[in-house]
């Protein structure tokens, strides 16, 4: 008789190289089971963008375990609730997941295994959605790194021949049919449709981000050194929202890029990968770090309560393009260059001296790759309060940035329509164009376009007034 295994699905939302559904198709019958359980995180629920991709990645999942003749069963409910009312619906006695590692994540996980080996139910997780499990990777002391290049030069001293499970064939034998909510039920569409510009950029689903790698090894991805800060030019992959749903593993993607590019050629993308890898290592051993700084000297940075400046960063109303740009990019497709999320992030908290924690917010809200572990990272870095970071002294110049990293314009001026016209002097500086060149581009500062919300220069100096202020309380 075979045995009955629930495939647990959270952030792997695929059928290939997935260790816990292999597994559980070796030993016989297979229930894949998705709770929706928006409850069970109440620190980072999930944000409006990342329901839109999780509705539409789910949709492809079940049309993709349709054809491996495994239907999808979606319940709501606390995790271990609705596990044991699968358990005892359908006479299973094993539970497999891939790991994720997410404060919450690992406090509810731990939980659910007690309770199912209490019950005599086998419970199984698996390494599914990093190369390397952060509690592997360790200084000469035993302890966690916090500096990237070292702990990137211990990741590749280990094994990096990662050999991925054979593709799952469909099944034979008659599926267990129990009741499942239909997907609609977990209202994770908006009500109200901000959601057609994401529509338009993206796909969801596992054959898509087949499609993203494909595309990228062929296309940019030998030039992904030269052209990744480059928010005008088709440098980057975009696979990051498949990344954080498991639509694609990342082993799957590593050795695409070796295959492909060769470890020499694709160096410089593949640490990219090591940075993720890096900011679960950090999420996993400082688990507070989400919303408190690594840097204890940071809880007396006097930040600033402006409602007023926090909106218009992030409406992109801020009289700086290449920060509005990327704040309209943002809104608008869900996902936002990596060189803008640095400028714009360097912009709120210095510029603007608002705390990285609100921007954190407004990125796990809006990013269709809201991923805790990564958004937490970045934040903290831009904000010099965490590992690695930059100093809280290296503050990005809006208008330099923009002239190096989109020198004709072209990445403002899509983002930014009203400014279109304007020549590439100006684009990134529009209140210093003189007054016939700002007429003849159609462009009326204060009304089509705004003033600066700050002098850069001045707020610059404030900044670093606020960071002596900390420095003195050490």
């Amino acid at each position: 008789m075979d045995k009955i295994s629930i495939v647990w699905l959270r952030q792997d939302l695929r059928t290939e190289d997935h260790p816990a559904l292999d597994a559980a198709l070796k030993r016989g019958k297979v229930v894949p089971l998705y709770i929706w359980s928006p409850a069970e995180d109440k620190a980072w629920p999930m944000g409006g963008a990342s329901k839109w991709w999780l509705h539409h990645s789910l949709k492809s999942l079940e049309n993709e375990l349709r054809l491996l003749g495994l239907p999808l069963v979606i319940r709501e409910g606390k995790s271990i609730d609705v596990l044991q009312e699968v358990i005892n619906e359908t006479g299973a006695d094993a539970v497999f997941w891939s790991r994720t590692y997410e404060p919450y994540a690992l406090k509810r996980d731990s939980e659910v295994t007690a309770q199912l080996k209490e019950q005599k139910v086998l419970a199984r997780s698996f390494i599914g959605n990093l190369l390397f499990e952060p509690w592997t990777i360790q200084n000469k002391q035993g302890k966690p790194f916090q500096v990237f290049t070292y702990f990137w030069k211990t990741c590749l001293q280990q094994d990096q021949e990662f050999t991925l499970l054979p593709s799952p064939v469909r099944v034979t034998s008659k599926p267990i049919e129990i009741e499942s909510l239909p997907l609609e039920n977990l209202n994770l569409l908006p009500k109200n449709p901000w959601d057609e510009g994401i529509a338009h950029t993206w796909k969801p689903g596992s054959c898509y981000a087949k499609e993203f790698i494909t595309y990228f090894l062929e296309g940019g991805a030998a030039d992904y050194g030269s052209r990744r800060d480059r928010p005008d030019l088709p440098g980057v992959s975009r696979l990051s929202p498949y990344l954080h749903f498991g639509e694609v593993s990342i082993r799957t993607l590593w050795n695409c890029v070796i295959e492909r590019l060769g470890a020499e050629i694709g160096e410089c993308y593949l640490r990219q990968l090591g940075w993720r890898e890096f900011a679960h290592h950090l999420l996993y051993h400082f688990p507070k770090t989400p919303s408190e700084p690594l840097r204890p000297e940071f809880e007396n940075f006097p930040w600033m309560d402006n409602n007023r400046s926090l909106k218009a960063w992030q409406r992109g109303v801020t009289g700086f393009p290449f920060i509005d740009a990327g704040m309209r990019q943002l809104w608008i497709t869900g996902w936002m260059h990596n060189r803008a999320r640095m400028v714009t992030g360097s912009f709120l908290v210095k510029d603007l001296l608002q705390s990285w924690q609100n921007g954190a917010k407004w990125f796990w809200d809006t990013l269709v790759d809201a991923d805790l572990a990564n958004n937490t990272l970045g934040w903290q870095w831009v904000a010099g309060c965490g590992a690695d970071a930059a100093p809280y002294f290296r503050i990005f110049n809006p208008i330099t940035q923009g002239e190096k990293f989109d020198p004709e314009g072209s990445y403002v001026r899509k983002w930014i329509p009203e400014l279109a016209q304007l020549p590439n002097k100006w684009i990134h500086q529009p209140w210093n164009a003189p007054a016939d060149v700002l007429a003849k581009a159609g462009v009326i500062l204060g009304d089509t376009y705004p003033y600066p919300i700050v002098n850069h220069n001045e707020a610059r100096l404030k900044a670093l007034e606020a960071f002596e202020e900390i420095k003195a309380l050490k």
